[in-house]
C-alpha cells in the first residue's frame, strides 16, 4: 500500500509509524485508519522488526476522529465505522508480539487518546495530554477506552474522565499511572530511543509471550494464568534467545538475543 497520511520508516530494528496528518492535528480519515492497519500489519511479519514506535507529525499526536471529513456523510453508520476502521487497528496493537512505544509529542484526544493508552508504553513530552472528548459530541467511548481506562486509572477515575471530558497532563498521566515517562519536549527522541535501544536487542519472542500473558491475566483467575504461565514458558524455553541467555550467562557475556 502507498501510504499518504502516514509515515513508515524502518531503522536497525525499530518501525516507526507517525500519523502524517499535521494539518488536522492527525485526525483520522478513512484513508489514515487504514494505511495504519496496513503498518500494523507489515509490522508484526516483519521478522527485523523488534519495536514499534507510534507517533503524531507536528504539535498533535492524534486529535481523533475528522468530524469535518465526514460531516457530509449521511446516515453514516459509526458502529460500521468502528467495527472496519478503529477496532482492527486496537486489536492489531494488542496482539502484535512486539512492544509498542507511545511517542506522545501533544494532544491525544478521543480515538487518539485510546490509541495512546493501545500502546504498550508511554514517553509523553510535558506538553502533551490525554482527553476523553466522547461525551463533548454526545457520544460515548470506543476505539478501547472503556477496557483500558478503568484498567490503568480505576472506575471512579475513568467514570469523571469519561463524562467530563477534563484534559489530564502529562504530569498528572504520569502519577496516575496512565503514562510511563515525561520529559521536555526536546528530550522526547532520547528518551524514546532509551527505550527503542533496548527493546530492539531484547528476546523479542519472550516479550511478546509476556505481553499475551498480561493481556490475558485482565480476565482470568490465578489457576488459569498458572496454567498459562506453564504454557509460555515452554514455548520460551525452546526458543533461540533462551539457549543463548543461558550460554551468555554461564560465559560471563552480554547475551546477543535475536528475536527468536
Amino acid at each position: 500500500m502507498e501510504y499518504t497520511c502516514i509515515l513508515y520508516q524502518k531503522t536497525d530494528g525499530v518501525a516507526t509509524i507517525t500519523l502524517n496528518r499535521a494539518d488536522v492535528f492527525n485526525a483520522f480519515n478513512d484513508a489514515q485508519s487504514y494505511e495504519l492497519q496496513d503498518a500494523l500489519k507489515l509490522a508484526t511479519r516483519d521478522p527485523e522488526v523488534r519495536v514499534v514506535v507510534l507517533t503524531g507529525a507536528g504539535k498533535a499526536f492524534c486529535s481523533g476522529q475528522d468530524l469535518k471529513a465526514i460531516a457530509g456523510a449521511a446516515n453514516r453508520s459509526l458502529s460500521d465505522s468502528l467495527y472496519k476502521r478503529y477496532n482492527p487497528i486496537i486489536r492489531a496493537m494488542r496482539e502484535m508480539p512486539k512492544p509498542i512505544i507511545c511517542r506522545l509529542n501533544g494532544v491525544a484526544a478521543g480515538a487518539g487518546c485510546s490509541l495512546a493508552l493501545a500502546c504498550d508504553m508511554i514517553v509523553a513530552a510535558e506538553n502533551a495530554s490525554l482527553i476523553e472528548v466522547f461525551v463533548n459530541v454526545g457520544l460515548v467511548l470506543d476505539s478501547g477506552s472503556s477496557y483500558f481506562l478503568p484498567r490503568v486509572v480505576g472506575t471512579a477515575r475513568a467514570f469523571e474522565l469519561a463524562t467530563m471530558g477534563n484534559k489530564v497532563s502529562a504530569q498528572q498521566a504520569l502519577e496516575w499511572g496512565m503514562i510511563n515517562r515525561v520529559c521536555p519536549a526536546e528530550n522526547l527522541d532520547e528518551e524514546v530511543k532509551k527505550l527503542t535501544d533496548y527493546y530492539a536487542v531484547a528476546p523479542t519472542k519472550a516479550i511478546g509471550l509476556m505481553k499475551k500473558m498480561l493481556n490475558k491475566s485482565s480476565h482470568s483467575d490465578l489457576d488459569t494464568m498458572l496454567d498459562y504461565e506453564a504454557y509460555c514458558q515452554e514455548i520460551a524455553g525452546r526458543s533461540e534467545d533462551y539457549r543463548e541467555g543461558v550460554t551468555a550467562f554461564n560465559e560471563k557475556r552480554k547475551p546477543g538475543f535475536k528475536g527468536a
